[in-house]
């Protein structure tokens, strides 16, 4: 052993170094600070700050979290627990994103209800939606970086976007269909790369 602390790969193929509490308060954690933007968030906390996923996987684990049924943080948090846990993983890692954030929703709805209409409250949901927004974009330029220089991912990328903001079609079936072609592309380039 040299002394040097292992690779981020060697690390992410052991998942003995992830606790259920590290699971737990690490998705707590997530869901408190991205509250209304957890996504950009949670690529920051499992990629940057804690080097749970490399940014490929984040990438590749968000496109499959995607394509599953419900929303894709909680996808998110239940691959990335049963990943480092296996089943009891995913149910913590899904606990610890949702707990918190369902018991402020009930303390805000509470408060909304009396003060919906106070211009003051206006003028705060107008400039949470432009912090959401931000973020939003922040983790796709990130997420684009990942990208590189791969003509056949920007090829992708830019028919998703022009299907749905130029011909209105749901992105979700863009995705399936894209899907297989891309998967193809992909394994093909793997075998071009020594």
């Amino acid at each position: 052993m040299t002394g040097e602390p292992p690779a981020v790969e060697e690390r992410l193929s052991s998942p003995v170094g992830i606790s259920h509490a590290g699971l737990f308060w690490g998705f707590t954690r997530i869901s408190l600070v991205g509250f209304g933007g957890v996504m950009a968030w949670a690529r920051r906390a499992l990629v940057e700050e804690r080097g749970w996923l490399t940014s490929q996987e984040f990438t590749s684990l968000f496109g499959l979290s995607q394509l599953i049924p419900g929303p894709t943080i909680t996808n998110l948090s239940v691959c990335v627990g049963a990943r480092f846990q296996g089943a009891t993983g995913a149910i913590v890692s899904l606990l610890g994103l949702i707990a918190a954030p369902f018991l402020l929703v009930l303390a805000i709805a509470s408060l909304y209800s009396r003060y919906a209409a106070h211009p003051a409250v206006q003028a705060m949901l107008r400039g949470i939606a432009a912090v959401a927004a931000g973020l939003i974009l922040a983790m796709g330029v990130r997420m684009g970086r990942d990208l590189g220089r791969s003509l056949p991912s920007w090829s992708f990328t830019l028919l998703i976007l022009a299907g749905v903001l130029l011909l209105h079609l749901p992105l979700a079936l863009l995705m399936l269909a894209l899907a297989p072609a891309s998967m193809l592309v992909a394994a093909w380039q793997k075998r071009r790369t020594p």
